[in-house]
């Protein structure tokens, strides 16, 4: 029996080793065309990746799998996941991959793919990807396989359509506007969007080198734009991961907002002008307990998913709501995006700092957070802690500590070897003495 090569967001491990080796692409790319290909006379694929320097291997080898199954591909190149999302719709694509590791290290690659509808899989189309995978895939013959090509004008495209989620005559003249794009793949795009749309932009983490994608800058890491943001007193600051499918906000006070308070502010607006579907958000578990109870004082309802982003869009597909995200910056507004779009969402906060005339602070912090408390133990390979007697038990102490005024989530990381200890408790005390006896069990078991 195989290892499982899905996680909770595609494919993902460190550059040149199991599963992100050239030879495991090639293998996908051929699994994919095959389950992808339909009776049809044109077959496409649409491959773009981040600034990492392991994406020229996986590029490369996936063109090779497609290819090699008849599907005609089509480089994009350096473009934000957003975009492949757009793109493979537009461009009338079969599948869309981007290649990333979102906000990890350059050390690490990733593989996601997206159908038709420019939707990540399901959980069912990637078994079924899988399962080809490991039977094997027979290539096709010599005169169907499939061609390749470079699309040069892949980022103007995205650039134009992102402009267009941008109130009709609105502009963003007199805003000077910090925008950190992590050293990623919106290094060009992101900058782009906000000048043409009037903004005097100061950009940051805009010289990739193949190394240095989320090194100390990006929405992981806003401490260095917040400090840019004083210095040249802008009027707000945008924090990109490697693949800006996610977004931190800095006001003009250098004050960092998550994902949470920017999700209160949309719902908020939303529902006042009648546009929130259903009434509801959808977050994940992660997402702190006073944004519920700002909502819930709206008449908002919040419903809760998994920690993943394509849990969120399942959920809000499912129930037909229009926006969700999670805390970490992931913001999924499906009026314009079918996966989570740092830019567009960072066009949306800026919409309303146009349109009401408030200042970045005045909208981003929204409602007051119930003290909370994320930590992060990596555990070596083989351990499992969360299933040891004495992680058990500290997390059944501390769930009965914490009553009714608090909550404990503790889970692994889907991409990393990591144990996520969260909690949340009204009185700080209490919340540290629970974190520090959790984590000093889940430390003992690593």
């Amino acid at each position: 029996m195989s290892k499982k090569l899905f996680g909770t967001d595609g494919v993902r491990g460190l550059a040149n080793s199991w599963p992100m080796t050239a030879d495991m692409a090639l293998r996908l790319g051929a699994a994919a065309g095959r389950y992808f290909r339909q009776d049809k006379q044109e077959h496409r694929v649409v491959i773009g990746k981040d600034t990492r320097l392991s994406g020229y291997m996986l590029e490369y080898a996936l063109t090779a799998g497609f290819t090699s199954t008849g599907m005609n591909v089509f480089l994009l190149g350096p473009v934000p996941t957003p975009a492949i999302g757009y793109l493979t719709h537009s461009l009338r694509a079969d599948v869309g991959v981007m290649i990333s590791a979102s906000h990890n290290p350059a050390s690490d690659n990733g593989i996601k793919l997206f159908g038709p509808d420019g939707y990540k899989l399901s959980d069912e189309a990637e078994a079924a990807i899988e399962k080809l995978l490991n039977e094997g895939v027979t290539p096709s013959a010599p005169q169907h396989i499939g061609r390749a090509r470079r699309v040069d004008d892949a980022r103007g495209r995205y650039v134009e359509y992102a402009k267009t989620t941008f109130p009709n005559r609105r502009r963003l003249d007199g805003l000077r506007i910090v925008v950190d794009c992590a050293n990623g793949a919106a290094y060009r795009t992101a900058p782009e969007v906000l000048w043409e749309l009037g903004a005097e932009v100061i950009p940051m983490g805009v010289e990739p080198d193949g190394f240095n994608i989320n090194l100390n800058c990006g929405s992981t890491r806003p401490e260095a734009a917040a400090r840019k943001v004083l210095e040249t007193r802008a009027d707000l600051g945008i924090c990109l991961d490697g693949d800006a499918d996610r977004v931190v906000l800095i006001d003009e006070q250098g004050r960092v907002a998550d994902g949470d308070q920017f999700m209160a502010l949309i719902a908020t607006r939303w529902a006042q002008e009648g546009r929130l579907a259903g009434n509801a958000l959808v977050a994940t578990v992660m997402s702190n307990l006073g944004l519920e109870r700002h909502l819930n004082a709206q008449g908002i309802e919040l419903k809760r998913t998994p920690v993943g982003d394509r849990h969120v869009v399942e959920a809000m597909r499912a129930g037909g709501h229009n926006l969700g995200g999670e805390q970490s910056g992931h913001i999924v507004m499906t009026d314009y995006a079918t996966t989570g779009d740092g830019l567009i969402g960072a066009l949306q906060f800026l919409a309303a700092m146009v349109e009401t005339g408030q200042r970045a602070s005045d909208l981003a912090q929204v409602f007051k957070p119930v003290p909370q408390q994320l930590i992060n133990v990596r555990f070596a390979k083989g351990k499992t802690p969360l299933k040891t007697d004495l992680v058990q038990t500290a997390m059944a102490e501390a769930e009965k500590e914490l009553g009714q005024d608090g909550r404990l989530l503790i889970r692994e990381s889907g991409t990393e070897p990591l144990i996520r200890v969260m909690a949340e408790a009204l009185d700080p005390g209490l919340l540290d003495k629970v974190m520090d006896k959790v984590v000093g069990a889940v430390r003992q078991e690593s």
